[in-house]
């Protein structure tokens, strides 16, 4: 399994910065898989607990169904637009992907489901300092991190 401490320990610049947009808006979207196969987006709010990243489904959502029975998620950090004449200045967006691990009840708030994630891929897309290229950046265990520009 591969922890958010082992993004933070393998790439901590590349981790703050996801971390960063992740944190500065409470909701997120998450893709899961249906029981037909088609794709889910929900909204969700997560955290960062003990060197994991959690997130919980409260009580007979159709989100907690779908990660029961098919773990793979896509998580997405909000999303804003880049100011017009400050575009070198957009953060971007985060986007995180792997598997839901059940980890039990939840541990505030109603009844639900917690999950922990197994993460297999980190995101991180933004401009460069010219706001001339688009800059994306991604993390897997197998690979590091790694980086490609487009126009």
């Amino acid at each position: 399994m591969t922890a958010w401490q082992d993004v933070e320990q393998a790439e901590p610049k590349f981790a703050r910065r996801v971390w960063a947009l992740l944190d500065a808006h409470r909701h997120k979207t998450i893709a899961t898989v249906r029981a037909d196969g088609s794709p889910r987006i929900s909204g969700i709010e997560v955290a960062f607990e003990d060197g994991e990243l959690v997130f919980g489904s409260m009580p007979n959502a159709r989100k907690g169904a779908d990660l029961r029975r098919d773990p793979r998620f896509a998580l997405h950090s909000a999303t804003v637009d880049p100011v017009e004449g400050a575009e070198a200045r957009w953060p971007g967006e985060a986007k995180i992907s792997g598997r839901a691990i059940a980890a039990g009840p939840t541990t505030q708030g109603q009844d639900g489901d917690r999950f922990h994630a197994d993460i297999a891929e980190v995101v991180h897309t933004h401009l460069n300092g010219e706001a001339t290229m688009l800059v994306v950046e991604w993390w897997t265990p197998a690979h590091g991190l790694r980086k490609i520009e487009r126009e």
